[in-house]
């Protein structure tokens, strides 16, 4: 199944059945744009033989960052950014496979360092137990309307620049996904209150993307299938916007859950109780996190869904797609270290490492602690570090580092972000 051809309502043909999952690279230059490193990453990540890759966060804000070191098309690109953008998608390309720009603006998920007082939906500040993110400003409608148009205009710089496709990503509490939930969203105008009001801007943005970029170019959406919060974003108003959103014309379905005050793609329990979702879990992959609102979703709707977040065996990634689980088997982490994996799985490998068994910022024997919420919680975005230096490893040298330590790479990453807003703030 998994080298088995997908086509897209588009009419756009997928090789094969694997994705590399989006993951933020940290890899551009300090003006936000496309960096060697990120060409010689996309490239070997080509060469791996994924379908499909998704770019990291590509912002259309550089005052709204998920972390330092974003690509940033947030307006007309200078000559030298556009052809830098192009060798990015070239190399992307290269192997015959897709390459989608994910497309995102941050919001109140913003860190301090980048932007002290980020737009949102509304002025809800993160209730997390770090303090590097600070006091959100609500937007007004027509900040809104102009948000909506530079997602549309990203999206068609990508296009342009060789791009094969675009995910607006409406998860892991980003703006888009911070519209969507009563939490993060209380305004009382036509952007909040009812899930059609707050639904409104991914909606607006993917259907002028759809005009914008032709019915034959791939649109994506990354959704949450849940918040997993109380009172938040629930699989119920999730399966609505799904249904919206394939009447928009989305292509794929990228079914993920969380953010950061409810991080479950890291595994965490969090940093307050899990809401559970009315959603009965089967035994069909214990190793994937979203297979089960994936197949609740299949039911009510026509488009292809993909599902990413622990999978690792070749088996369960066939048994997902045999038994309608989903359409597409998105792979993040292990790529970071084993570019070669999908070529792995598809020539025949049992499973992908789960790298993530083995790292911890804390030795073993004060493990103990992570039963503290503030320590499981920053040693598992520690652990994030680690995952984000072999990539910056792959794009600097061609290579991971799988000796190095958690501790070693949390360093690295905070030194290097430093380093990148200084040299972004020195040339403003």
């Amino acid at each position: 199944m998994l080298d088995q051809p997908l086509t897209l309502p588009c009419g756009a043909v997928v090789p094969n059945r694997l994705c590399k999952a989006a993951m933020t690279e940290g890899l551009a230059h300090p003006d936000g744009t496309a960096s060697e490193e990120l060409e010689r990453l996309y490239g070997i990540w080509s060469d791996g033989g994924s379908g499909i890759l998704l770019s990291g966060n590509i912002q259309v804000d550089g005052d709204h960052l998920e972390r330092p070191g974003n690509v940033i098309v947030d307006g007309k690109l200078s000559t030298s950014a556009f052809k830098a953008l192009e060798k990015m998608a070239s190399a992307g390309t290269r192997h015959g496979n897709h390459l989608w720009a994910q497309i995102s603006h941050a919001g109140r998920q913003t860190q301090k360092i980048v932007n002290p007082s980020p737009k949102a939906p509304s002025a809800v500040r993160l209730r997390l137990p770090q303090s590097q993110f600070g006091e959100p400003v609500a937007l007004t409608s027509e900040e809104i309307t102009t948000l909506i148009d530079r997602f549309v205009d990203c999206a068609v710089t990508c296009k342009e620049a060789g791009f094969t496709g675009v995910q607006f990503h409406a998860a892991h509490g980003y703006l888009l996904s911070q519209f969507l939930s009563p939490l993060t969203n209380q305004r009382d105008d036509e952007w909040g209150g009812e899930l059609e009001n707050r639904a409104r801007a991914l909606v607006s943005v993917v259907t002028k993307a759809r005009e914008a970029l032709g019915d034959d170019f791939p649109i994506s959406v990354k959704l949450n299938s849940a918040d997993f919060q109380k009172g938040g974003f629930d699989f119920n108003d999730s399966l609505t916007v799904a249904q919206w959103l394939a009447e928009a014309g989305v292509d794929l379905l990228e079914i993920s859950g969380g953010t950061y005050e409810q991080p479950r793609l890291l595994n965490l329990d969090g940093v307050e109780p899990i809401e559970e979702q009315s959603l009965a879990r089967s035994t069909l992959a214990r190793e994937a996190y979203f297979v089960d609102f994936a197949k609740a979703m299949r039911e009510q709707l026509s488009i292809p869904i993909m599902v990413t977040g622990g999978l690792r065996r070749k088996e369960v990634m066939n048994h997902v797609l045999e038994t309608g689980g989903a359409d597409m088997i998105g792979v993040g982490r292990p790529l970071c270290v084993d570019a070669e994996g999908p070529n792995q799985l598809l020539d025949g490998a049992d499973e992908l490492t789960r790298y993530e068994d083995n790292l911890s910022l804390l030795p073993r024997w004060l493990m103990w602690l992570t039963k503290l919420n503030a320590v499981r919680t920053i040693n598992s975005f520690a652990t994030q570090f680690w995952f984000y230096e072999q990539i910056a490893n792959i794009g600097r040298t061609g290579k991971p580092d799988p000796q190095l330590t958690v501790f070693r790479a949390t360093l690295a990453q905070q030194k290097a972000a430093s380093a990148w807003m200084t040299a972004r703030k020195n040339r403003a």
